[in-house]
């Protein structure tokens, strides 16, 4: 058996979930990192177990042509970003496939398209951690701080607030934080900073990071009460809905709630779930700021409930839902218990769960529900391969599987699968 500082030799096989690539040594599984599938390597190991191991690449013995240089791939979870980018994009599929494969068993006629994106300054929302005076992202798999700015994945307005904020620190300032989070809207024309703080909120302390954004808010780490210390912090959106402008959707969030997170595909995922969409009533499960839901409203759907149960994102939820009057219901519970109550009938179940998928609860509920059509948005593809296996078992056809390329260079694909009831 394998042993943690071994260096082996491996031929990359194919790409596994999570950014790593699966090779064999003397018949054993190893999940190596840094590597393309079809390249041969030097490795170190970094833990072993009888039944996998996992190493890390330390020389690269025979290249791939799509190997290209990344810097420090491993700041901001960038495991991509040493592959060419339409590899990236092949290799997504294969990961699709490979999980719908093992863990769903329902092995998938072709490899779903991928759609693309820009890869420099797509993030809409980034999280930063303090060390030692500066501002940074950690290092995957450490809690070593590396430079945000250097992985291309911020704005140029985000980078310059980055670099002032860093500057206006003091020495008190910096040992008080615990973590920084930053919010944009498409254009970069707005910027809200939230910050959590060790102790008490010091709103005089703080004022100097409020220069280049539109608002600043803060909590200490033993009180969630938030404390809005200059501006607003919400940023707005003005989201086109079709291809001639002619129809747009207004919506706030606050820096806190949950957004998509790419700039350069956020209207492109939007219309396509819209395209989705049965006639008739739609359900809106963990509904967010209202992205899709009040999207749907707009074009025109009659009958939209949206639930979500996080306080800061329901309600900035029901803040953007006012405009649409009784058209719309919010229910601002957890999915699970709104799904104890009556949310039907539904043409349509629209499900965007967080990355550990639909709990027992919630996808129990969902199958009762029984509407015509689930559509679910999910941004990891073992947890949305695990679901769909109930939902087969449940009477469902996996219909349509599409999958947008949301964080380019990293591990990590959005993916929107299409769930039609079988007649029976």
């Amino acid at each position: 058996m394998l042993t943690a500082g071994q260096t082996i030799t491996l031929d990359v096989e194919r790409p596994v979930a999570g950014g790593r690539m699966l090779a064999r040594h003397d018949g054993q599984v190893v999940l190596v990192s840094g590597a393309i599938p079809g390249e041969r390597v030097a490795a170190r190991v970094e833990r072993a177990a009888r039944s996998v191991a996992h190493a890390d690449t330390v020389e690269v013995l025979v290249p791939s042509p799509d190997r290209r240089p990344a810097g420090d791939w491993r700041c901001g979870g960038r495991e991509y970003a040493h592959i060419a980018y339409e590899r990236q994009r092949a290799l997504k599929a294969d990961v699709i496939g490979d999980a719908f494969r093992r863990i769903g068993r329902l092995p998938l006629s072709a490899p779903p398209e991928v759609m693309a994106s820009p890869e420099a300054g797509y993030r809409l929302r980034a999280r930063f951690h303090v060390a030692n005076g500066r501002l940074g992202f950690f290092r995957e798999g450490s809690h070593a701080l590396c430079e945000a700015a250097a992985t291309g994945q911020l704005s140029d307005g985000a980078v310059a607030w980055l670099a002032a904020a860093q500057q206006a620190l003091t020495p008190r300032l910096a040992g008080s934080l615990v973590a920084v989070e930053l919010a944009e809207n498409v254009p970069g024309s707005e910027r809200a900073v939230h910050v959590e703080v060790r102790e008490a909120v010091d709103r005089a302390a703080l004022a100097v990071l409020g220069d280049g954004i539109m608002g600043l808010s803060a909590h200490g780490s033993s009180s969630p009460a938030v404390d809005v210390v200059a501006g607003s912090p919400l940023v707005t959106e003005s989201l086109l809905l079709s291809d001639n402008g002619a129809l747009a959707l207004l919506l706030s969030r606050n820096v806190r709630s949950f957004f998509q997170g790419n700039r350069f595909l956020l209207e492109s995922l939007l219309r396509h779930v819209l395209s989705l969409l049965a006639p008739g009533p739609l359900a809106d499960l963990y509904a967010g700021v209202g992205l899709f839901g009040l999207a749907a409203a707009a074009m025109g759907q009659e009958a939209v409930t949206l639930v979500e149960g996080d306080p800061t994102s329901g309600a900035d939820l029901e803040s953007n839902a006012r405009v649409f009057g009784d058209r719309v219901r919010v229910i601002r519970r957890s999915v699970e218990a709104a799904l104890t109550g009556r949310l039907g009938p539904v043409a349509t179940c629209l499900v965007d769960p967080p990355r550990t998928g639909l709990s027992d609860g919630a996808r129990a509920g969902v199958i009762r529900l029984a509407a015509p059509r689930v559509v679910y948005v999910s941004c990891d593809v073992a947890t949305l391969a695990r679901d769909s296996r109930a939902l087969v078992d449940a009477g469902y056809g996996l219909t349509g599987l599409t999958a947008v390329d949301l964080f380019p260079a990293t591990a990590h694909i959005e993916t929107v699968a299409v769930f039609d009831r079988e007649v029976r």
